[in-house]
């Protein structure tokens, strides 16, 4: 069965052409364009510099890219580098209220992903490292770093147009779509011009040829869906053992793109008896689907984050990205050239 796309999702269909939508939107994206060039200038007047290295990963698009799984598999690389990397983030679509607006907040395995957003709960949950929320992402840093002394590194989840906080790595992660019209918001996905100064491209899915600024290497990682789903208890499932199960299995998505995990749900051999596409970051507050002991829920993990507080039978399938070692091979030499070591490796040398 073919998913319901929402508006939103509609909107992001119609930003991969120049259709009717987008040229009736065109003018708004003049202004847009026209305005965010203005704030850009002014946030780069205003970087604040933090004491350890940061590496930012973003995107110029709207909606997700890649960005999370990236984000996981720099921590995992400057890990086993003996590096201590933190963890920062705006944490969209978190709710008004305690720590929102105000003062940086530490995000827990079990915090609320209502006040410091799915994302950075996902990341605290599968990365194990400290992570800190803020509407400011320089106050995030510093809070962490006072927080955890210890910490070294620290890895900006999102954050390319934040220019108030000073990067000493920029890397841009696009999928498929590339930068699909080109145009700005709202006729298209397009955050801020590209091509821009970045160190880095990671394609995390094949896709149209992308114009590359100067002096940046781009490479391409591969995602899939991990071997088995997890429940949430902890405990896992082989994704092979729902082929041809008794039960439906209805799969729901709120992420930018849903009809790609769908995608690839059907591509491990599963078949959906339904799919339910709802907008990136639902917060599922409103969602209600009558529990049915015939019906298996599959979902996306950082889905699952918010809707095993309503269904914790449903079952959340990793993605996992495997990026080339040449990329982390780049991003070590790069920071060994601007004289950034990890403590650990430049106290044994010492």
């Amino acid at each position: 069965m073919s998913p319901t796309l929402s508006p939103e999702h509609r909107l992001r269909t119609a930003w991969q052409s120049r259709g009717p939508l987008a040229w009736a939107l065109w003018p708004l994206s003049l202004l847009f364009g026209a305005v965010a060039a203005v704030d850009r200038r002014k946030q780069a007047r205003r970087t604040q510099r933090l004491p350890v290295p940061v590496i930012v990963i973003g995107n110029v698009v709207a909606g997700g890219a890649g960005k999370t799984p990236t984000t996981l598999a720099v921590v995992r690389h400057l890990q086993a580098r003996g590096w201590q990397p933190g963890i920062v983030s705006r944490g969209y679509g978190r709710a008004a209220g305690e720590g929102a607006a105000g003062a940086p907040q530490e995000v827990t395995p079990t915090s609320d992903p209502r006040t410091v957003g799915d994302e950075p709960l996902l990341l605290r949950q599968r990365a194990g490292v400290p992570v800190f929320v803020a509407a400011q992402r320089a106050d995030a840093g510093r809070a962490l770093l006072a927080a955890h002394p210890g910490v070294d590194i620290l890895v900006c989840d999102d954050g390319l147009q934040h220019l108030k906080l000073a990067r000493d790595v920029e890397i841009a992660v696009f999928d498929r779509r590339g930068i699909g019209n080109g145009w700005h918001l709202p006729a298209g996905p397009l955050r801020e011009p590209w091509p821009r100064p970045v160190d880095w491209v990671l394609r995390t899915e094949p896709g149209p040829p992308l114009a590359l600024p100067p002096d940046a290497q781009a490479f391409e990682a591969t995602r899939a869906l991990a071997p088995d789903a997890v429940r949430a208890d902890g405990s896992t499932l082989p994704l092979a053992a729902l082929r041809g199960a008794a039960t439906r299995l209805v799969a729901v998505a709120g992420i930018a793109r849903p009809e790609a995990f769908f995608d690839m749900l059907r591509a491990v051999g599963l078949t959906l008896h339904d799919t339910v596409a709802l907008p990136d970051h639902y917060d599922f507050n409103s969602w209600r689907r009558p529990s049915d002991q015939r019906e298996t829920l599959i979902c996306t993990e950082k889905d699952a984050v918010k809707l095993w507080r309503l269904r914790p039978d449903a079952l959340a399938v990793p993605l996992v990205l495997d990026v080339p070692a040449a990329f982390f091979s780049a991003l070590d030499a790069q920071l060994a050239a601007k004289g950034f070591h990890a403590r650990s490796v430049a106290g044994a040398t010492a």
